[in-house]
């Protein structure tokens, strides 16, 4: 959200700004989400559009008690936290919340299990906003652990809890505006689902939960959602070796609406279709689609607030990619050169990402006969995930490089070296 830094002698209110992008709240939806709050309690609720205009732009520096208790609720923090100031003298009467009073789906014990955080209790009120808000925090969190350690069981299981709890409360909605929400919430915690089935190699686990997933965006009529669906179809259906679904799955990605809006979108859109058409031996339009792909990307603004499980995508996720589909079309050299340049960029937060570019590289360098540089690159990627298990996508594709390098290289000693290593980390993975 873009304030001007002064109104007048006002000083907008910058830390407000960043809590409403963070929360991906429009300026409408925080009015609704404090008069809400304000209902529950059996008061009246009047805040409106040109009441947040107020406190964003520093008109308004110190809400109404009630008011301010309620962005409290909302946000989970004080009313000087979110920027406010009050008057010479005084402070705000009210402490900051407990954590838990945000939703929050996922703890972690010793790093393995993943559990369902209870809501506060039920209230006789209808569902609004700040449900809203609290469900769609445990999405960030799950993300967050795709990210480090891949798809598992628990994972899944937690997200498909999260869908559940949204489908029960969208019962409860006070609006028609509301069960929509619920819907795209329920929408994004069933395709969290069906990729970490998808991450595991459960592909008919993952299927069900991406024709669910897929009716749920429907529902919510939430384009962003069906977007991630197709773009979680693409992969599945490449991991089942149905490469021409994978490329009509690539294309309903592009003709989702939200590709028009946001050219980010429409990149990661054309980079799936990419690795299809070259799956299916499309040279052409596998290059074509690399291009678009490519010329998409650097029309994207970063700072468009997205939602947390598209963070992945970017310069570094397309060169990733880049490199599957050249090394896919023959192109051995290219795909190392890509996978480099790659891996000089993905965050280290995403360290799956990181293992299986770090694989595709050591993949690449073994198709130009590299056998002992490959298998050296192919011993990072155990370091890389030292800790977790390996999901069941990499297991797929280490044993994909194994078997690549008995055929090129069986006489190779590293060769054989690395194949008592595989199958120690293989006995240990599962």
């Amino acid at each position: 959200m873009l304030l001007p830094r002064y109104l007048g002698d006002v000083e907008a209110n910058r830390h407000l700004a960043d809590a409403l992008t963070e929360a991906g709240l429009t300026q409408t939806e925080l009015a609704e989400a404090v008069n809400d709050y304000l209902r529950s309690l059996g008061r009246e609720g009047t805040v409106s559009d040109r009441t947040v205009r107020h406190w964003l732009t520093g008109k308004t520096r110190w809400p109404h008690p009630r008011q301010r208790e309620a962005l409290e609720a909302v946000f989970g923090c004080t009313a000087e936290e979110l920027g406010f100031t009050p008057p010479a003298g005084r402070r705000s009467p009210t402490g900051k919340e407990d954590p838990v009073h945000r939703r929050n789906f996922l703890t972690a014990a010793t790093g393995t299990t993943v559990a369902v955080v209870p809501l506060v209790a039920a209230r006789p009120y209808a569902v609004g906003t700040n449900d809203v808000i609290r469900l769609r925090s445990g999405l960030d969190a799950m993300t967050a652990l795709d990210a480090s350690r891949g798809g598992h069981e628990a994972l899944e299981r937690a997200a498909l809890a999260g869908a559940t709890e949204a489908l029960d409360l969208q019962k409860r909605a006070a609006s028609q505006r509301i069960r929509q929400r619920l819907f795209s919430v329920a929408a994004n915690y069933t395709a969290s689902a069906a990729w970490s089935a998808v991450d595991a190699r459960q592909s008919d686990r993952a299927l069900g939960h991406l024709n669910r997933a897929l009716y749920l965006a429907g529902m919510a009529k939430d384009p962003v959602a069906e977007l991630r669906v197709w773009n979680s179809h693409a992969m599945l259906a490449l991991h089942r070796g149905e490469f021409s679904q994978a490329v009509d799955a690539g294309q309903a990605a592009q003709a989702t609406a939200v590709t028009r809006r946001d050219p980010l979108f429409a990149s990661l859109a054309h980079a799936r279709t990419a690795v299809g058409h070259s799956s299916v031996g499309d040279r052409r339009g596998a290059l074509r689609s690399l291009m678009h792909a490519e010329e998409a990307l650097t029309k994207a603004s970063p700072d468009v607030p997205r939602p947390s499980w598209v963070a992945f995508y970017g310069p570094a996720e397309l060169l990733a990619i880049t490199a599957i589909v050249r090394d896919e079309i023959g192109d051995a050299s290219g795909a190392e050169a890509a996978s480099h340049r790659a891996l000089a960029d993905i965050p280290q937060q995403f360290r799956r990402n990181r293992a299986l570019a770090t694989l595709q590289l050591a993949t690449a360098q073994l198709h130009q006969r590299d056998a002992d540089q490959a298998c050296a690159t192919a011993e990072k990627v155990f370091a890389l995930m030292h800790g977790n298990a390996l999901p069941g996508r990499m297991r797929s594709y280490l044993g994909d490089f194994y078997r690549d390098l008995i055929t090129l290289a069986p006489d190779s000693g590293t060769a054989r070296e690395w194949e008592d290593r595989y199958r120690s980390e293989w006995s240990q993975a599962r």
